[in-house]
């Protein structure tokens, strides 16, 4: 045998006994939101570890991305402090946001051993909203003033709004509300296409939704402080780590680039202008220089 053959022969060799990251399975629940937020994951760990990415997106509600990730079903999801300490680990979610996400990411992996990653820059909390037009009309801007308005008016959530600890029943006893019948439940996707068409008068939605400013929305301001943080986090099964030890500093350097307005401005994207996510995605990284 030649030199040049050797050489290629023990090139080969060592090609296919190296060891080859499997690839990186991203979640994400079932609204916009998580959809960009997934979408923004993938290509930019598909880009730092040059692995390929799958995409498990639309999985319903918490629940089920945690069981995802206890099953490696998923590697990486994007969750909410203040959900994953509520609605997880079953705990009253109260406190400044660097003591709930503290509490969060020690519970998380003392339990569950997965990894909770510096926070992403903003802060997704639920926001109690109404058409404009009827909250001029009627004098409302806070929650404590919708408490003389209630009976008239009808309540829109999604589902795990309903059950959540922090969500509809702590809301209605801290506030003292009472609407003209049962809240309506609906997919997260569909709360703003009601409220426009007046099937409804109030939604859970959430702070950073990009139809809120689009459809000319009212938030009412939580003047009670009821909602706790929900600063947004990667969670990552510690794995990800072992196969791709770059994607650590990777999330690293996403930490704190993502703001409230630039939430708002993808997605609105989304759901305004109907662009593609993944297009949607892609710019904010190219602009950020991610990628």
């Amino acid at each position: 045998m030649d030199r040049r053959s050797f050489l290629s022969g023990l090139v080969l060799f060592l090609t296919a006994c190296a060891p080859r990251m499997r690839s990186i399975t991203i979640g994400s629940k079932n609204f916009t939101e998580q959809l960009v937020l997934g979408e923004l994951l993938a290509q930019y760990l598909a880009s730092v570890c040059h692995a390929p990415v799958e995409r498990r997106f639309y999985l319903a509600g918490t629940y089920i991305c945690h069981q995802a990730l206890l099953t490696r079903r998923i590697d990486v999801y994007v969750e909410y402090t203040g959900t994953a300490l509520a609605a997880i680990l079953k705990q009253n979610a109260s406190g400044d946001s660097q003591a709930v996400y503290q509490q969060v990411r020690e519970d998380y992996r003392r339990k569950f051993g997965l990894d909770v990653m510096p926070p992403l820059g903003f802060n997704n909390t639920f926001a109690m909203v109404m058409r404009g037009d009827d909250a001029r009309r009627l004098g409302v801007s806070t929650l404590s003033q919708l408490a003389s308005v209630r009976p008239q008016l009808r309540l829109g959530v999604g589902y795990e709004f309903l059950e959540r600890q922090d969500g509809y029943k702590g809301l209605v006893s801290t506030y003292r509300l009472k609407f003209a019948e049962a809240p309506r439940v609906m997919d997260l996707g569909l709360l703003y296409r009601a409220l426009q068409n007046k099937s409804v008068d109030v939604v859970a939605g959430n702070n950073t939704d990009g139809l809120i400013a689009a459809l000319g929305l009212v938030v009412l301001a939580d003047d009670k402080h009821y909602f706790p943080p929900y600063d947004a986090v990667p969670i990552v099964c510690p794995q990800v780590f072992q196969e791709c030890p770059a994607a650590k500093g990777a999330f690293e350097r996403l930490a704190g680039r993502i703001t409230a307005d630039d939430m708002r401005e993808m997605n609105y994207a989304v759901d305004g202008e109907k662009k593609d996510a993944a297009e949607v995605a892609r710019a904010f990284l190219l602009r950020e220089h991610l990628v």
